[in-house]
């Protein structure tokens, strides 16, 4: 029995027709379709978030409440913990996150600060590892914390480190989102610090996304020189100016920067 759709007709670039499970793409669009401004949504508003039919968004919806993804209430559906099990999935089993551990360990015991692994998902930083002292949120990042990459010293770096193409394509296609006065919201000027970061070869943010932190990131790179990640510190503004934090915390993590490579 043939079990293919239409859609399967027209895979992704790069991916053979026979390798390409339509179903599988359409089921992980529904739950990514929820977010803070969508908690809650009908059939026919996934359908229109993911660009099926309310019929067809509504059987996905059921399979999920079936395997226990999704609940509902008869009309609206939303996600359930369970979900948590797919990134969790990958923070137990990556390795990274596993080897980075014990250095985020010492960049902490170095600097009394909370240390972090972020890499790059999409246009987000994702927080896959950290350690440190234990801090009000308002200074800190759960694990799988996801932030917009313009505003904070990892995502900067990262994207300040793209090639020359990959990275004149973000600043022509991306609109800036402001979240504070301090939020760099002109591209040109971005274009600037992008370019300021790539020549130091790390990353200071302050005050762009929450007036009261401030992150320094350098490049994490693996044996070949291959960026995989960034490796920074988060915390409060006011103890100090930004020229002692960067003193005090940039050679910290550049020597484990450093020390990490020959492992990763």
């Amino acid at each position: 029995m043939n079990s293919t759709s239409p859609d399967d007709s027209t895979p992704p670039a790069g991916l053979d027709k026979r390798d390409w499970i339509a179903g599988l793409e359409r089921g992980v669009s529904i739950i990514e379709s929820f977010d803070d401004a969508n908690p809650r949504l009908t059939a026919s508003q996934a359908g229109q978030r993911t660009n099926m039919t309310r019929t067809a968004a509504r059987r996905y919806l059921l399979t999920l409440q079936h395997m226990g993804y999704v609940a509902s209430d008869g009309k609206l559906f939303w996600l359930t913990p369970r979900v948590l099990r797919l990134g969790q999935s990958y923070l137990e089993s990556a390795r990274l996150p596993r080897v980075v551990q014990p250095f985020l360990q010492r960049v902490a015991a170095g600097t009394n600060e909370i240390a972090y692994l972020s890499v790059m998902d999409g246009d987000e930083v994702v927080y896959i590892a950290r350690n440190g002292p234990n801090r009000s949120m308002s200074t800190g990042y759960v694990l799988g914390a996801r932030v917009p990459a313009q505003v904070t010293a990892s995502g900067m770096l990262m994207l300040a480190l793209r090639s020359d193409a990959e990275l004149n394509d973000w600043l022509a296609t991306r609109q800036l989102t402001v979240f504070t006065s301090h939020t760099i919201a002109s591209m040109e000027r971005m274009k600037l610090e992008l370019a300021r970061i790539r020549a130091q070869g790390w990353a200071l943010s302050e005050q762009q996304l929450d007036l009261n932190s401030r992150g320094i990131a350098v490049p994490l790179r693996d044996r070949h020189g291959t960026l995989v990640g960034a490796l920074n510190i988060t915390m409060p503004m006011g103890h100090e100016s930004s020229e002692d934090a960067v003193a005090r915390v940039l050679p910290v993590l550049r020597e484990t920067a450093q020390a990490m490579r020959n492992l990763i």
